[in-house]
């Protein structure tokens, strides 16, 4: 079954806000529901991983068509936002991690 099989069968048969992992880490698929304006709808997410495979954050940025993604890659790639970044990292330092203390760990 070639890619476009599988998202065609994924849209048929997944069901609604259903994730399914990619073979590029970072990148899943996403059944959308159908509205009363759309059919069900297939979108990509885009969470980048950390070391230990699980996403950076919450959610990730939904892309549905080249144009969306056209658009994120040229904000992302304009330096003046690199720029920003540094600053507030200047004026508010990145938090390391803490780890937690054993009493804080909830044992199930």
């Amino acid at each position: 079954m070639d890619m476009k099989d599988n998202l065609k069968s994924f849209l048929e048969t997944g069901d609604d806000w259903e994730r399914k992992e990619t073979s590029v880490p970072g990148v899943s698929l996403i059944r959308l529901p159908r509205t009363k304006t759309r059919p069900a709808s297939l979108a990509v997410e885009i969470n980048p991983v950390n070391e230990k495979g699980a996403g950076i954050k919450k959610k990730g940025i939904m892309i549905m068509g080249l144009a969306e993604l056209k658009a994120f890659q040229e904000v992302f790639s304009n330096e003046k936002l690199s720029v920003l970044l540094s600053a507030i990292e200047d004026v508010i330092p990145v938090k390391k991690s803490a780890k937690p203390e054993k009493g804080d760990i909830l044992e199930i």
